[in-house]
């Protein structure tokens, strides 16, 4: 009887340090693969000049405003390594029967889409901000309107509030408050670009849009 007991607990705890081991060699793996396939979106990145064309647009002079370097590549590269590595430690918590852990870790795969966007979100904005600072400025110029560098730069700002308030919702900050917020500031944005265009800013957009096209050329 007593070396029936034996013989059982030393199965079960063989198949235990397989499962263990085996454990750590797919957690390992996922650690390398997930750093490969951050290196390969990197590289890639790079070399369709994502950086050159964000500094373009000013993206570089508001990140140096809150002290931080623009290397678009990278971010997206390590956005998608943690994306990666974790569908492993999925796996991982999954081979150990650690459910929670696997359910939590779930939660967090689908929330890594939504940084995404927000980065998307950032510039896109970083365009249509100097896009329609352009428009602005050169329309009220046009009209002999004095404060028109100043109604440029206003609208430019209202713009990123826009998008820091976007960025905020689909990160699920507060969404209520921000959704309010979001139709305030959309609803002034609308009402400056119509004065801008009704005072002629469309010769004006087709020129800035040629200008923009030449330089991604």
């Amino acid at each position: 009887m007593e070396d029936e007991l034996i013989l059982k607990f030393w199965e079960k705890l063989s198949d235990y340090s397989f499962q263990i081991l085996g454990t750590i060699l797919l957690f390992i793996l996922g650690w390398f693969v997930s750093k490969w396939v951050s290196r390969v979106v990197t590289r890639f990145l790079e070399k369709t000049r994502l950086n050159q064309a964000l500094k373009r647009l000013g993206v570089e002079e508001v990140l140096s405003n809150i002290d931080r370097r623009l290397n678009a590549p990278k971010f997206f590269g390590e956005l998608l390594r943690w994306c990666v590595f974790i569908l492993f430690l999925m796996a991982c918590s999954e081979m150990l029967g650690l459910v929670q852990f696997s359910q939590f870790l779930a939660v967090i795969i689908g929330y890594l889409p939504n940084i995404f966007i927000a980065a998307i979100i950032f510039i896109i904005t970083a365009f249509l901000a100097d896009f329609s600072q352009k428009i602005v400025v050169g329309t009220l110029k046009k009209e002999r309107i004095t404060y028109s560098r100043v109604l440029g730069k206003g609208l430019s700002s209202a713009i990123w509030i826009l998008a820091v308030l976007a960025i905020l919702y689909q990160l699920k900050i507060v969404p209520t408050l921000i959704s309010m917020m979001f139709i305030g500031v959309t609803a002034l944005i609308v009402l400056v670009l119509g004065i801008s265009f009704g005072l002629g800013g469309k010769d004006i957009a087709a020129k800035i849009l040629k200008g923009l096209e030449d330089k991604f050329k």
